[in-house]
């Protein structure tokens, strides 16, 4: 019972067995209840009080006075050190330091106010404060139009997906070191057997780098990921998207006659790239779909489904493993499942992709038809027609 009685309880449960034990039933109660002998004496003392008001444990105003009580202003000196902006002086140290629980206790103690470090958190947490790290939430200056990119977005894929056409989101995931290098998680592993990584993160020291280049079918919850070994450029990202649609999606959506792609307005896809814009037309040709294309605002691509319904994913299913090389990476990659049924794809691709510039001619020749609405952000490239 000893896990079910707070401290009270078991001292007036040992102190019982004790009175009627009789001679000797202190030290059996205390031997039986693995207690002090005076603490059953103190239960016995009990016993024969006044009983406590419901839920109290202990007689009030019994333990140490909290140290706030014997120093009033200790609240509001703590207060002001932890508040983000500084009053009075500009150079304050604390500004400039960590606020941890003993650097506040330091100045506390400077300014006449000795306490415990330890005491220091239950005072933060009296004044509403509590641990939390930063969020990132700011995503700078908004375009006005933002919210209704986001409402055209939106149109024009359930437009798409109701007509039984294709729609994808895609963007470039962080790229990844190839080697023996830590990789950010934890993993259940034996004792002592965690695997062994490099010091130092040097790239010099990897075998190369992975830039998985993600295709996420809206309508299909599958993923599709391009590992690229050169550079992230916009042949890459529309070679990544002609291998998903010969791969999977002309099987998927054998009558498609257009393609609806969302994605960021920076990157290799970005709105003001014109290689993006030339590889596009190319694969129109190769395919004959219609490519309609919706950016994102800039500085909202985390709204972009491929972030946190494929990318989110795939980190969290090689957490804690070293990315020792392009098999595992690939391997690590078409693992990745949901309990809502997503299915992901992995192919690698050692192709080279040198820097190509794109003249005026050729990007003129690109038949594209711009949306009325933020053309810039929407448009479509149609099958050139020579």
């Amino acid at each position: 019972m000893a896990a079910q009685l707070n401290e009270r309880q078991r001292r007036a449960l040992a102190a019982s067995e004790a009175r009627t034990f009789g001679y000797g039933g202190i030290a059996a109660a205390a031997r039986a209840c693995e207690l002090a002998e005076n603490t059953v004496r103190k239960g016995l003392r009990e016993l024969d009080e006044q009983p406590l008001e419901a839920g109290r444990v202990r007689k009030p105003g019994a333990g140490r006075p909290a140290v706030e009580d014997g120093d009033p202003e200790l609240l509001e000196v703590l207060g002001g050190l932890v508040e983000d902006q500084a009053r009075g002086d500009p150079e304050r140290v604390l500004l400039w330091t960590a606020k941890s629980a003993r650097n506040l206790a330091d100045e506390l103690a400077r300014r006449g106010h000795p306490v415990g470090f330890r005491t220091v958190p239950r005072l933060l947490r009296k004044l509403g404060y509590s641990l939390q790290s930063a969020r990132k939430t700011l995503e700078g200056k908004q375009h006005p139009d933002r919210d209704a990119q986001f409402a055209h977005i939106n149109t024009t894929v359930a437009t798409a997906l109701g007509a039984g056409q294709p729609a994808i989101s895609i963007d470039t995931k962080k790229k990844e070191l190839v080697g023996e290098f830590k990789n950010a998680g934890r993993e259940w592993h034996p004792e002592g057997q965690a695997p062994q990584v490099n010091t130092y993160d040097f790239p010099s020291m990897a075998e190369g780098k992975a830039i998985p280049y993600g295709i996420y079918d809206i309508a299909q919850d599958t993923g599709f990921v391009s590992v690229g070994i050169d550079r992230d450029t916009a042949q890459f990202s529309v070679a990544a998207i002609g291998a998903w649609w010969h791969q999977l999606g002309h099987q998927r959506y054998p009558d498609a006659r257009s393609l609806t792609i969302t994605a960021d307005c920076g990157g290799s896809n970005g709105n003001r790239t014109r290689l993006w814009k030339t590889e596009l037309q190319r694969l129109a040709d190769q395919t004959g779909l219609q490519v309609g294309v919706c950016h994102f605002p800039p500085g909202t691509s985390k709204w972009n489904q491929i972030e946190h319904r494929l990318f989110s994913f795939i980190s969290k299913n090689w957490r804690g493993r070293p990315l020792a090389s392009y098999e595992v990476i690939i391997n690590l990659i078409a693992a990745t499942t949901t309990s809502t049924g997503l299915d992901v794809y992995a192919r690698l691709d050692d192709r080279e992709y040198p820097k190509v510039e794109v003249t005026d001619q050729q990007l003129a020749a690109v038949n594209l038809v711009p949306a009325e609405f933020h053309p810039e952000w929407n448009y479509t490239i149609k099958p050139s027609t020579k």
